[in-house]
């Protein structure tokens, strides 16, 4: 139960922070200067708690597998991120979101070497039948840009995501979620900084004569919300439940998402994007639930 609520927690603080990531975007901050702000904060904090936490030992050979786990499931997964929802929408993004599932099942195929039945096939195909659906149909976002470019990042986006949920999952289990983040935040600051540093001289709260309160307070919960506590509750959660359950959670976001980028007029949900989604969830119900409940609780990643 506590794995649970801790992946709960999680997507809600996720969900919440597209119409955040949207609003600071459509104020002229650089997406750039997101991502690096994002990895600088959490890379201090997870550093900062870590030295009040016992001392954990990594391995050398856990330092090049924390490394790769950064730049899929922080450096280039927040870079994406920011870049793609530039040019996309908060609602195309949630439910953009919900295919984790079916690539970390996916995935988990090719590493374990997993029978594929007809019934997880049947799941992919109606899963990725959504996800192309919006992708080449919902071509304009409410400011009238096309959306092409932003929902296929998305989709890389979510790719790496769910290649980081299944090479961290025996991490977590040696390393308390601390540890893991704060070497993961240190790698993806350092693989970021020389292409992304430079745009932090572009942000418009930074200068006096453009200074905006609200979006102040918009950058401090991406920063501590979005990115130090949810990030530290993804392997906290991973201790508990497997990545297939866990990639479950992204169904939240696009509940989070859309009510709140619907509420500001952010976003409008037509019933081509409600199409999209039920792809989406029949196709990934129908994937986690093509094998027998014993089957099920033997998959484990090692």
């Amino acid at each position: 139960m506590k794995g649970h609520i801790l992946i709960m927690l999680a997507n809600i603080l996720f969900g919440a922070s597209m119409p955040v990531f949207k609003y600071l975007l459509t104020a002229d901050v650089p997406p750039e200067a997101i991502t690096i702000m994002r990895a600088i904060f959490a890379c201090m904090m997870f550093w900062l708690v870590s030295f009040f936490m016992p001392k954990e030992k990594v391995l050398p050979k856990d330092l090049c597998l924390l490394f790769v786990c950064a730049l899929c499931g922080v450096g280039i997964n927040q870079w994406l991120f920011v870049i793609g929802l530039k040019n996309s929408s908060p609602v195309n993004a949630s439910i953009i979101a919900t295919a984790v599932p079916i690539f970390v099942l996916l995935l988990a195929a090719l590493v374990l070497k997993e029978p594929i039945t007809a019934k997880k096939s049947l799941g992919v195909f109606l899963g990725v039948s959504g996800g192309l659906l919006l992708v080449f149909n919902s071509t304009q976002t409410t400011s009238g840009t096309n959306s092409l470019w932003g929902d296929m990042l998305m989709l890389l986006n979510q790719l790496m995501y769910s290649v980081y949920l299944v090479l961290s999952k025996p991490l977590s289990r040696r390393y308390s979620s601390v540890i893991m983040m704060k070497w993961m935040f240190l790698f993806s600051t350092l693989a970021l900084a020389p292409f992304c540093l430079q745009y932090m001289q572009y942000v418009p709260m930074f200068h006096r004569e453009t200074f905006n309160v609200s979006q102040l307070y918009a950058l401090l919960y991406l920063l501590f919300g979005a990115t130090f506590v949810s990030f530290m509750l993804i392997p906290m959660a991973l201790k508990q439940i497997r990545p297939t359950t866990v990639s479950m959670y992204n169904y939240v976001q696009p509940i989070i998402a859309s009510a709140i980028a619907v509420a500001v007029g952010q976003d409008t949900f037509s019933m081509q994007k409600l199409l999209s989604a039920a792809l989406v969830f029949v196709g990934v119900y129908l994937v986690t639930q093509s094998k027998k409940r014993k089957d099920i609780e033997n998959l484990d990643i090692a």
